[in-house]
């Protein structure tokens, strides 16, 4: 919950509400310290580059594009949780340029 205008719906709020769910506050649109927002970041990217011509190419460029992502990528964005972390606190809440592909 990043503070998208889809998760703070009157409808969606009222529904956490009334399940009880507690939500953290939360920087709006920080996709630095959400590990997977640089994969779908940099999967869009990559998706884009490829030029799909319809749906079913984009899916297949997506799956094969997923698939192409390093396991040291995936455990780069998760060890260097903590620096992105201080760098964002340093850069008082705005991005940084962490990238790992």
């Amino acid at each position: 919950m990043d503070n998208d205008p889809k998760h703070t719906t009157k409808l969606v709020t009222k529904w956490l509400k009334d399940n009880k769910v507690n939500v953290l506050e939360w920087p709006s649109q920080i996709p630095d310290l959400n590990p997977i927002e640089k994969l779908w970041s940099e999967l869009k990217r990559h998706g884009r580059a490829r030029r799909p011509t319809n749906l079913t190419e984009l899916h297949q460029f997506c799956q094969e594009e997923w698939a192409r992502i390093p396991l040291n990528c995936c455990e780069k964005l998760v060890e260097g949780y903590p620096k992105r972390l201080r760098q964002v606190i340093q850069f008082k809440g705005n991005s940084t340029k962490y990238l790992c592909m």
